[in-house]
């Protein structure tokens, strides 16, 4: 599917990416296309991974748990959670085209966080048009 974004669209999402994470803890947040391209990110500073494998991976990684949720008699599963020693990875579906990843330290509840992309989801659908 094709997209095109404006200089507000993209200044506003990542407005609210800096508001709602990064200025709270979290370590990375990502907005990314379901082909693995990156719309937005912003990170902490402390970051040192590369975030375009990251998102490439990502993105493969939900399709992948989408043919799993359809085999199970699901028609999506629309967030995934990978939690490690000491940082973890929350992914959920913003729109049919776009994909969020937030990745965070043992400092950042997941129930905060759950909140936190919900009320961002909501926000970026009215910047996106969904």
């Amino acid at each position: 599917m094709e997209y095109a974004l404006d200089q507000s669209q993209l200044e506003a999402i990542e407005d609210i990416i800096r508001q709602e994470f990064i200025e709270l803890g979290v370590h990375c947040t990502c907005l990314i296309d379901m082909a693995g391209n990156i719309v937005a990110n912003l990170d902490d500073g402390k970051t040192s991974f590369d975030v375009y494998s990251l998102a490439a991976l990502a993105a493969g990684n939900f399709g992948a748990v989408s043919a799993m949720a359809n085999m199970v008699g699901e028609q999506e599963f629309s967030l995934l959670f990978h939690k490690g020693k000491t940082e973890s990875i929350h992914f959920s579906k913003v729109t049919d085209e776009f994909l969020l990843i937030t990745i965070f330290g043992k400092e950042t509840s997941l129930g905060f966080l759950r909140l936190k992309v919900a009320e961002a989801v909501k926000k970026f659908e009215k910047i996106l048009g969904s």
